[in-house]
């Protein structure tokens, strides 16, 4: 009797949690950021960019979807495989270089802080409303991981 009552708690403190259906008035909102983000006219780019992000924040559930969506988009496997060590190859743009170097910044938060040089290189490539929606992006994609990272 005692052992089937401390399983159950067990069982129920450590369940994962299942966000859609508690925190329902929230996750429509999201999603509807989401599909706002999706007309974007970066969307490829964005895809990748929330691969990236989704590697450094471990999340497999998220690093699975973002590939498909990737190659759905018609972006090719080799591009995906190579960036995680995208400083270190010649597949990626300039632009894409740059935005995955805010990724990491805005991903990892251990950079000192100024970000200043970066936003500069940055609106080499980007208009204001495409660094404020990039910017989002990653902010999304960060939440996402998180929310996901929170049941591993």
């Amino acid at each position: 009797m005692t052992f089937n009552y401390l399983k159950d708690i067990y069982m129920t403190q450590t369940n994962p949690i299942n966000f859609h259906q508690e925190a329902q008035a929230i996750s429509p909102l999201l999603i509807s950021i989401e599909e706002e983000l999706a007309k974007s006219e970066n969307r490829n780019l964005f895809h990748l960019v929330a691969l990236r992000a989704s590697q450094i924040n471990q999340c497999a559930f998220c690093v699975k979807m973002h590939i498909r969506e990737a190659l759905e988009d018609g972006e090719t496997q080799e591009r995906i495989d190579r960036l995680i060590v995208w400083r270190h190859v010649s597949d990626f743009t300039e632009k894409e270089k740059v935005a995955f170097t805010w990724v990491e910044a805005l991903t990892s938060l251990k950079n000192d802080g100024d970000n200043a040089s970066l936003r500069s290189d940055l609106r080499q490539f980007f208009s204001e409303k495409e660094l404020a929606l990039l910017t989002a992006k990653v902010a999304m994609i960060n939440l996402w991981n998180r929310i996901q990272v929170a049941n591993h």
